[in-house]
């Protein structure tokens, strides 16, 4: 069975984005994601892959699953697809996402869809966001792989929107980044 892994950036209190879904305010140290890259080079965006030169091969994920507001920057970007190289899968309630033959849309039952997904062959699943559909996936993710930046938001969108009950996590491996980044990897307790 293939892990379902949370990976993504949060603030230290708990946001991964603010209050407008946007990003900004997390630092982007070329050396952090240099780092973040080397390691994860899957999760580089294709439209910047070249210019950053991140060519390396899957190393964790063959498999992105994000909410429609993760996938909005793409579009707006121009973009129908941000990872064309990862079987990507999009959960929504919306009837407006472009034609991309690399993205599958998932309109309902996303537990049951990641299950399946979970059941293939195959490298990890990557779940990018956000922090709705996390909650929703909550009893499938299998770990949290927590870009911790040292920046605090305040308010913003929580790492889980919604959880019906607490969920306890085992913290595992911490590699400090360049930047004051923290990678932390939680597996369930």
């Amino acid at each position: 069975m293939r892990p379902l892994v949370y990976y993504v950036a949060i603030s230290l209190d708990g946001f991964i984005a603010d209050d407008d879904g946007g990003f900004a305010a997390f630092p982007t140290d070329p050396a952090t994601l240099q780092a973040l890259f080397a390691e994860y080079p899957e999760t580089c965006p294709a439209h910047v892959r070249e210019a950053l030169g991140v060519d390396a091969p899957p190393r964790h994920f063959d498999t992105v699953v994000m909410g429609r507001a993760t996938h909005q920057p793409a579009l707006d970007a121009g973009l129908t697809s941000a990872y064309p190289h990862l079987d990507q899968h999009v959960v929504t309630h919306r009837d407006d996402l472009p034609e991309d033959p690399t993205v599958t849309v998932v309109h309902d039952d996303p537990v049951g869809h990641v299950r399946g997904l979970k059941a293939r062959d195959g490298l990890g699943i990557w779940l990018c966001g956000g922090g709705h559909l996390a909650a929703q996936l909550v009893d499938e993710i299998d770990e949290l792989h927590l870009k911790v930046n040292p920046v605090a938001l305040g308010s913003g969108v929580p790492l889980f929107r919604g959880l019906d009950a607490p969920r306890a996590w085992t913290l595992g491996e911490v590699t400090p980044l360049p930047g004051g980044v923290l990678l932390q990897r939680w597996s369930r307790a």
